[in-house]
């Protein structure tokens, strides 16, 4: 697995992304626009949306 950072972001990418300066978090994007996404934790919480400018720096997972 490789790991991107700040590609352009698509429906079915696993990203990490920062909570705080020591914590991230993985998530599913579950749909994604030109400014925002909506995005799974995975963890029976509920999905939410983020404005691509407030996620920050991220790493995007390809399994090629």
């Amino acid at each position: 697995m490789t790991t991107l950072m700040m590609e352009t972001l698509e429906a079915g990418d696993v990203i990490e992304v920062r909570t705080t300066a020591d914590d991230a978090v993985s998530v599913l994007v579950l749909l994604a626009t030109d400014d925002f996404v909506v995005l799974d934790p995975c963890d029976d919480s509920t999905p939410f949306v983020a404005q691509l400018d407030e996620l920050g720096e991220y790493r995007k997972f390809d399994a090629s």
